[in-house]
């Protein structure tokens, strides 16, 4: 498969699939460590299901752009730390400037938050999501073809379209819900 083929359904089904896979696992992720850095469990995100968005659409960026450089890890690492830096840092500034000051983080109040730039961004978040690119490009994503290929068409486009599908309506309700 050549994800970056996105006239390709099969290809689509991938990406859905990376797209809520990326969303739980970066949810899973958040609610262990603010336990660590708060001492409680909190609900991040604004919907209701256990995904956040942001590493939604990361796990896609990060996908379509570092899959061309998959011949080295290297490459792959430092292209998903610039991927997620540039879309965690860009997010956090469009919430905070076109949003009325709405942070959905802010790593000045956090542990471990070396290399903070205006909150939006840490070196600690960078080098996990770089991490987690390589991860995505060599575990992940073998993972969904090597299971595209061995179970049935429709059943591969269902497990991969549905959670894809409740979690864009979840992201578009919680927008809403938040707006008014």
């Amino acid at each position: 498969m050549d994800l970056r083929d996105l006239r390709d359904l099969d290809n689509l089904c991938c990406l859905a699939l990376l797209f809520a896979g990326g969303g739980i696992v970066g949810w899973i992720y958040e609610m262990l460590f603010y336990r660590i850095n708060d001492g409680m469990f909190v609900q991040r995100g604004q919907g209701l299901g256990p995904w956040l968005p942001i590493y939604g659409f990361g796990s896609v960026f990060i996908c379509l752009l570092a899959v061309r450089f998959e011949k080295s890890k290297i490459a792959v690492f430092l292209v998903s730390a610039l991927v997620s830096g540039v879309l965690e840092y860009a997010t956090g500034w469009v919430l905070y400037n076109l949003f009325g000051g709405l942070r959905w983080w802010d790593y000045n109040t956090e542990i471990w938050n070396w290399g903070n730039i205006n909150g939006y961004i840490c070196l600690r978040s960078i080098l996990l999501f770089a991490f987690a690119g390589v991860f995505l490009i060599y575990i992940a994503i073998p993972a969904i073809e090597w299971m595209a290929d061995r179970i049935p068409v429709k059943a591969f486009r269902v497990i991969s379209f549905v959670p894809a599908v409740l979690f864009l309506i979840d992201i578009v309700g919680g927008y809403i819900l938040h707006v008014w």
